[in-house]
């Protein structure tokens, strides 16, 4: 075993502490580009949806070059829902940059990566930014990430991280939170010199498939860390499954990480990152060894899923107006091909109508499905999120999870009543700062549709971030949202005149001059029970004219909901529409007189 001038390492934060900022800061560090190229443009965050949302949702690769070694930039989501990207990312790395706000301090979701890399035994860096932020509080926020490690059961040798103080932002790092210095080299440097580099290992060569990249011209592309030996192009191989099963392959072309993009490489060796062209058939965990003394290495552990949805074509009246795949066969396939890329989510097919059941981490975990899916052209439509149940030592069980709040003093009491009705249980509670900090632990279940309520009270304040904790008994019936939906009785378009009549009934959903259908939700009424409306209505004509008959219409705006929200929204007997161009929620039967005989 050598040394090697390469050092792999991920970066863990919590989403909005600067992580991809810091990695650009450290790709301009690299000479990779002068820098007012790409002043004020996120270039790790390259797919649209990140940019959107501001949060990492694929692992991504780039390496720098700093003294003459190579650093390989592994990016990690921040998202519990995205556990099955950090799972496979962090067997590629020997160290991590463990990233923090000076306010904030560590967070659930950041708790969630860092138990993960702390299991395999990765060394951390502990780097808390953002420390030219007034009232922040680096050496509070220093001791939590400590206790947070000791908690997680951290060794010795991971208490003893180095720490770096800085603002990723203003591109500086240093020993000291008040000593300003002119770049982020002293952060480069503590890489250099506390990660270990990895170790070169001969024999026969072994590669563990990690990721996965696709190319419309050579196909699927493996992508993994050789762990042993070395590998070249035209070089046969054999591919070991999961199971067991071995097939022949061979290398057509060998590509290594420079900068953001790739180049091909005459031989890959122990420790490189590496992407490989010409194997087919393969999955993620699997290993890509020696043709002669083929040898597997252990595939990756992945966490079940805990949430479930229902997808299905599109067969509202509008279906095909608006979207290009539409047939349950598009459907399908663009199911199967995210299955090859997306670890932690599961497809099952019902055999005899054009039905999928979709298994998944939570609700944005199978929103960020749905958003991708409509951005590509495809019409479907999809029903309410539903917690996966299982038994356990013949008790019914369901997920819990571990949920934060931080919050005004004056919203504190809101928040603790409205998750308690939700079944959650306060167990912690702590006030910094003017703000308060609540822990509970709330079934899944009760998470559906409460983002919104909570931000509702206490008016935009509420910052909530949740991570799936373990499987305990079932908590019993939690309350739904108790006010009926306002169904549209005929298809045509919305009228301002037949809208006015119907304010004092609920609210809308829909403008004045949108195209409905019958059996589409169109609001929500005041009261429990669905209500059918008709929003088409016009006033009739005649020739009596009156000072009085014609007042104004002034109808106030219409509650328009984001994807989340809409399936947090909706109840067991409707579905979400989702087309490229719109959104809407309808019931699973459209007719009304149907629906009165399924009811009883």
């Amino acid at each position: 075993m050598q040394e090697q001038a390469i050092r792999n390492i991920a970066i863990i934060a919590h989403v909005d502490h600067g992580k991809t900022t810091l990695v650009d800061k450290m790709l301009f560090a690299g000479h990779l580009f002068r820098n007012n190229e790409s002043a004020g443009e996120l270039i790790m965050d390259n797919n649209e949806l990140e940019r959107e949302r501001g949060i990492t949702i694929l692992s991504k690769n780039v390496s720098i070059n700093y003294k003459g070694v190579k650093i390989n930039i592994i990016d990690t989501p921040g998202h519990a829902d995205f556990g099955g990207e950090v799972e496979r990312v962090l067997n590629m790395a020997d160290g991590v940059l463990l990233l923090v706000d000076a306010f904030e301090g560590p967070m659930p979701q950041t708790r969630f990566v860092l138990q993960k890399a702390l299991e395999i035994g990765l060394k951390p860096i502990v780097v808390i930014n953002k420390v030219d932020k007034p009232n922040c509080r680096p050496i509070e926020v220093q001791e939590a990430v400590f206790d947070l490690m000791f908690s997680l059961n951290a060794t010795e040798d991971q208490l003893d991280f180095p720490t770096v103080f800085g603002s990723a932002k203003r591109s500086w790092m240093s020993d000291d939170y008040r000593r300003e210095t002119r770049d982020i080299t002293y952060l480069l440097d503590r890489i250099l010199e506390h990660i270990p580099a990895p170790k070169r290992r001969e024999g026969p060569a072994q590669m563990l498939v990690t990721s996965l990249d696709y190319s419309p011209y050579v196909g699927r592309i493996a992508v993994g860390r050789v762990y042993r030996g070395s590998f070249r192009p035209n070089q046969d191989v054999s591919l070991i499954k999961r199971d067991g099963t071995v097939i022949k392959s061979r290398i057509k072309e060998l590509n290594e990480f420079v900068g953001f993009g790739r180049k091909p490489s005459a031989e890959v060796s122990s420790g490189d990152i590496c992407a490989m062209v010409g194997i087919e058939q393969f999955d993620i965990g699997d290993t890509i060894a020696d043709v002669n003394a083929p040898e597997a290495l252990k595939p990756i552990a992945i966490d079940e899923p805990t949430m479930s949805m229902v997808f299905t074509i599109n067969n509202s009246p509008f279906f095909g107006k608006d979207g290009k795949y539409i047939t349950s066969r598009h459907i399908h396939e663009r199911l199967m091909r995210e299955l090859d890329k997306n670890l932690a989510m599961r497809v099952e097919k019902d055999p005899e109508r054009d039905i999928w059941t979709v298994f998944g981490r939570g609700v944005l975990h199978l929103s960020i499905l749905i958003e991708t899916m409509r951005r590509e052209g495809y019409e479907l439509q999809v029903g309410q999120p539903r917690v996966i149940i299982k038994e356990i030592k013949g008790e019914k069980c369901e997920p819990i999870e571990e949920m934060t709040i931080n919050v005004t003093e004056e919203a504190a009491s809101k928040m603790i009543d409205v998750v308690s009705r939700r079944k959650g249980e306060l167990t912690k509670m702590e006030s910094k700062n003017g703000r308060v900090h609540l822990e509970f632990e709330i079934p899944s279940r009760g998470i559906i549709g409460l983002r919104s309520l909570l931000l509702t009270l206490s008016s935009g304040e509420a910052v909530v971030a949740h991570r799936f904790k373990e499987y305990q008994p079932y908590k019993g019936e939690i309350e739904k949202r108790e006010n009926g939906s306002m169904i549209a009785m005929e298809t045509g378009v919305a009228v301002a005149y037949g809208m006015d009549k119907l304010q004092d009934r609920g609210r809308f959903f829909i403008h004045p001059g949108d195209e409905v259908y019958a059996g589409q939700v169109v609001g929500e009424s005041n009261k429990e029970g669905d209500l059918v409306v008709n929003v088409n209505k016009t006033k009739k004509l005649t020739n009596v004219r009156a000072s009085g008959s014609d007042e104004k219409v002034n109808l106030p705006p219409p509650v328009i909901f984001s994807l989340e929200e809409a399936l947090e929204y909706i109840k067991a007997d409707e579905y979400v529409e989702v087309t490229p161009r719109f959104m809407r929620m309808r019931k699973i039967i459209l007719d009304e007189n149907e629906r009165k005989r399924q009811n009883k």
